[in-house]
Order: C-alpha cells, then sequence, then structure tokens
C-alpha cells in the first residue's frame, strides 16, 4: 500500500498573546501554504474553532484570559480530535507531562527555533492524514487481548464492558502500537514528531507506564507492552478491526 501523501494544505491556530511571536510563527507556517489563523486570548481561540475546523494548534500557556492547560484539557473533553502543540516557557518535566496527560500531543519550549516548529507541525499533520491507513475503511473497533478500542470516542473497553478513559496523549501511543503490532518500535517511531529530543525525555516513559497499568487490569494485560532492551517497545498481541 502506497503511503499517503501529506497534505498540500492544513489548517493551523496559532494563539499567543505576543503578537511578535505571532507573527513569527505565521510567517514560517505559511511558506509552506497553511491556512494560518491567529488568536491571542481564550475568547480569540473558542471564536476561531466556532468558525473553521482546525488541524493543529499551536497553544501557548500563558493567555491573558485563561490558562492553556485547562483550555487544553476542555477542548478534549468537548471532543476536538485535531493536534494540540504546547508552546510554554516553563521548562520542566512535571509541566510537559502534565500537558501531555491532559490532551496536547506535542510540546515546545521557548525560545525555539520556528523551523523546529514547523517540523512537529509537518509530522502531526502527516500522522493524521495518514492515521490508521492500514486499517479497514469504516472501522470503529480495535481489539488486542483481552481489550477493545473504541476508536471512535478514544476509550478503552474491557471484557466485561467496563469502560477506562485514557489521555490524548495515551490513545495516540495506542493507536501506534496497534497500527505495527508485534514489532519493536523505537521511541522515536513511537512519537516521531519529538524526534530531536526524544532521547532526552523520559515522558514517554510515564506514559508507557501509565498506559500500562490500564491495560493490567485485565488478565494477561500486564503481557501485552513489553520493553525490549535498548530498543524500544512492543505490543505483543493480534489486533482485528470491527
Amino acid at each position: 500500500m502506497n503511503a499517503h501523501p501529506e497534505p498540500a494544505i492544513g489548517r493551523i491556530l496559532v494563539a499567543d498573546d505576543d503578537a511578535d511571536i505571532r507573527e513569527l510563527i505565521i510567517a514560517q507556517l505559511e511558506r509552506e501554504t497553511y491556512l494560518v489563523t491567529a488568536a491571542g486570548s481564550v475568547a480569540e481561540i473558542r471564536e476561531a474553532l466556532t468558525a473553521h475546523p482546525v488541524d493543529v494548534v499551536v497553544l501557548d500557556l500563558n493567555l491573558p484570559d485563561g490558562d492553556g492547560l485547562a483550555l487544553c484539557k476542555d477542548l478534549r473533553a468537548e471532543g476536538f480530535t485535531g493536534a494540540i502543540i504546547m508552546v510554554t516557557a516553563r521548562d520542566s518535566a512535571i509541566d510537559r507531562v502534565l500537558g501531555l496527560e491532559l490532551g496536547a500531543d506535542d510540546y515546545l519550549t521557548k525560545p525555539f527555533e520556528p523551523r523546529e516548529l514547523l517540523a512537529r507541525v509537518r509530522n502531526l499533520l502527516r500522522r493524521s492524514w495518514a492515521g490508521g491507513a492500514d486499517r479497514p475503511a469504516g472501522s470503529r473497533i480495535a481489539s488486542f487481548g483481552p481489550w477493545r478500542l473504541d476508536l471512535m470516542h478514544r476509550r478503552l473497553i474491557a471484557s466485561d464492558g467496563r469502560l477506562v478513559m485514557v489521555s490524548s496523549a495515551e490513545y495516540r501511543l495506542l493507536v501506534r502500537f496497534l497500527e505495527a503490532p508485534n514489532r519493536t518500535l523505537t521511541r522515536e517511531e513511537l512519537l516521531p514528531e519529538r524526534k530531536a529530543t526524544i532521547a532526552y525525555d523520559r515522558s514517554i516513559d510515564l506514559q508507557i507506564s501509565r498506559l500500562r497499568q490500564k491495560l493490567a487490569t485485565e488478565q494477561d494485560g500486564d503481557q501485552l507492552i513489553l520493553t525490549v532492551r535498548n530498543e524500544g517497545y512492543v505490543l505483543a498481541s493480534i489486533v482485528t478491526y470491527a
């Protein structure tokens, strides 16, 4: 099967209360023919999302009328499925992990190179358009081991019908495993949008640990995601779709 080409156009929302930073980011993105919208507050973000569908939100955490972390959590709770890249001056592992747990797909710490942001946007768009290309069209449920994953509502279903909520970061990791079962995936393959920094970033290990804890609540669930020493992780299961 041929790889799905990267889309020629993606709609990006750049949300930052600093006008100079917004203009710098927008100028870089528009060189790639992306459709870019700007917002400087939570209210403007809400207005922009209501006006047009958005593929990627570049979200600064410090906004004049609200907190970016809280907004990210609310957007995911409301069903927003686009990618979210958090931009923050807070350079701590706790803040990064919290952002990813609340629904962000990636993060950048200020100051950053606009070209680095562009690379992150490209990777997230590529994954968004290519996601699920190997599964049957129209499939809604992926089954693996004792678990089922609801691909529409992003939640795990246990063998007894119990629903288990997963964070956006956990969901994306699990989908990546389901796309390549029984194959060892490196950290870079699991999170290609953070390839440049993943070797120094341990937040992926915490995300996988939390995902394992949820899977382990079913019999033999603790044997689904295995660590391959010095190589990466593998989903040890057959995957079927319905």
